[in-house]
């Protein structure tokens, strides 16, 4: 797998406005890698998700924008990165219906469940890490049990 050809970029997480950006930033490299528009606004939503934890639970941060190609496959990597106080108990914050406030309500789970690949790493008092992968044309990933 390597990167295709297309703008990585790094965005701040820092305010609601960079929320906007991130969303608007996301919607724009979908569309030039070919997605179509029902899966650019799943990714958008999980990125707007994403974004929000970073700001409001990990006290800001960023997230990096990675086009890549694997094989005929063209995708879109983000990763949102924060140093905030991490999260104790993933497993729970992974659970369908699981909130610890007042954002879209769909947590980590309801944007694990919008793309094909996702991974995180959480270290209580180190930050958090979010990776999500979604694929052009790909089926959706299947529902996994917890």
């Amino acid at each position: 797998m390597h990167t295709a050809a297309g703008a990585q970029a790094r965005l701040p997480i820092r305010s609601d406005m960079d929320l906007v950006w991130v969303r608007q930033h996301v919607r724009q490299a979908a569309a030039q890698l070919g997605f179509g528009l029902v899966d650019q606004t799943k990714l958008v939503t999980a990125a707007s998700e994403l974004a929000r934890n970073t700001l409001v639970y990990g006290g800001g941060g960023t997230m990096e924008t990675e086009p890549l190609a694997e094989g005929g496959a063209k995708g879109l990597r983000l990763t949102f990165s924060d140093e905030g106080p991490g999260i104790a108990d993933l497993e729970q914050a992974l659970s369908d219906g699981f909130t610890s406030g007042g954002g879209l309500g769909m947590g980590l789970g309801g944007a694990r469940r919008l793309v094909h690949e996702f991974a995180i790493e959480s270290n209580p008092g180190a930050g958090t890490t979010v990776r999500v992968t979604s694929w052009v044309g790909r089926a959706p990933r299947p529902r996994e049990e917890i």
